[in-house]
């Protein structure tokens, strides 16, 4: 005997409806169907009734049984497509009614074919990473694609601009690009990593990945456990919370990435190349409003071919108030390429204005990686007399 479910959007009824054949019950209810199969003689009724169905809504496919976060994931993304907007989510692990039934099959199978939809990672030959399936990306993402940087990979700039749509918002078509890269970095990687079980660290420095969420771990918490009541409506019923916890955090991480991530690279790209006419050299960056800066400026040096010149960045720490920072060799490094003067360290004030012949300073850290100003005038000063200063 075995069991297989599906959820499917259908017209809105004002009360349940029950259709009983033999064997089989299907509760039809706004806005789900719930379908419960009993014995083999019933698929021809369950098939029959779900090709009539996909005349009116398309049908994504994945396994039954416990969820995971990289197929709910893969689910929601496919549902912010118009093609997918209004699809019902079948649940079998039986090959044969998966492809029956549905137009598009994540996380189940046994196959990945673009051509086919079909979206499985569980093969033994199956090796596949963003940079492979998308090689003008660069070779920098290695990590094993699961279901969810399968449907990523395909239909993520769409995925993304769907949802920016839906809040008014739009992007050029490089800061789409941008944001594609930056929410793998940021969230599906992980998705995939922990999928697939890609330790954090293989003798490098720094982590392959960065878990910013556990969400692959809430996910998995919202399954029913061994003492809670079982059944495919519960799993379901599960499946939906799961659905929605995801689609938010990812909603969410889209409109930060394409809102403010974006907003402060080309606050920092103007910067960069604007930092000449700060100082000649090109060593120091002014920004008139703190933005978070490291990691943009890691990667614009590169674009820009400029890598290591920039050694100190100013910025507004609020009113009357600046700070000299320095540029740290990595953006998660706590060394710098150059920090402010050691006999400036740990001073404050009056002290300080005195010992570096600025007026208007507040302080130095203890290691120079920071200092601060009352004015730009002081700050700036402060900054050029460290990229001058011989150690």
């Amino acid at each position: 005997m075995s069991t297989n479910y599906f959820t499917c959007r259908i017209f809105p009824f004002a009360t349940r409806i029950c259709l009983k054949a033999p064997q089989l019950l299907v509760h039809i209810s706004a806005p789900c169907i719930f379908k419960t199969m009993c014995s083999n003689s019933d698929e021809i009724l369950t098939t029959n009734l779900s090709k009539r169905l996909r005349s009116e809504v398309p049908v994504i496919g994945t396994h039954s049984g416990t969820f995971h976060c990289d197929e709910v994931l893969a689910c929601f993304m496919l549902k912010q497509l118009p093609e997918y907007k209004n699809a019902s989510i079948f649940r079998s692990r039986d090959d044969k009614l998966l492809h029956e039934n549905c137009d598009i099959i994540v996380d189940v199978g046994g196959e990945f074919n673009h051509q086919q939809k079909l979206y499985d990672h569980h093969q033994r030959n199956f090796s596949e990473t963003l940079s492979s399936l998308r090689p003008e990306l660069g070779d920098q993402f290695q990590i094993k694609l699961s279901s969810a940087g399968l449907v990523y990979a395909h239909y993520g700039e769409r995925v993304i601009e769907n949802i920016l749509e839906k809040k008014g918002m739009s992007l050029s078509a490089e800061n789409i690009k941008l944001s594609f890269i930056q929410i793998y970095r940021n969230f599906v990687s992980e998705i995939d990593a922990i999928d697939n079980g890609v330790p954090m660290y293989e003798n490098e420095d720094e982590p392959l990945y960065k878990i910013s969420t556990h969400l692959s771990s809430r996910v998995h918490r919202i399954n029913p456990s061994w003492e809670d009541e079982q059944g495919p409506e519960v799993e379901q019923k599960r499946f939906e919370i799961a659905l929605e916890l995801v689609g938010k955090e990812f909603t969410d991480n889209v409109l930060d990435m394409a809102g403010s991530w974006i907003k402060a690279r080309e606050y920092v790209r103007k910067s960069l190349k604007e930092a000449k006419s700060i100082y000649e050299t090109g060593e120091i960056l002014l920004l008139e409003r703190f933005c978070p800066w490291k990691s943009h400026l890691s990667d614009l040096e590169k674009e820009y071919g400029v890598e290591g010149i920039p050694k100190l960045v100013i910025f507004s720490e609020k009113e009357q108030s600046w700070r000299v920072a320095g540029v740290p060799i990595s953006p998660t490094s706590f060394l710098g390429r150059k920090f402010l003067p050691e006999p400036w360290r740990g001073l404050r004030d009056e002290k300080l204005s005195k010992m570096a012949n600025i007026p208007d300073l507040i302080f130095v850290h203890s290691t120079g990686f920071i200092g601060g100003a009352k004015t730009k005038e002081a700050a700036l000063e402060m900054a050029i007399k460290s990229v001058q200063w011989k150690v």
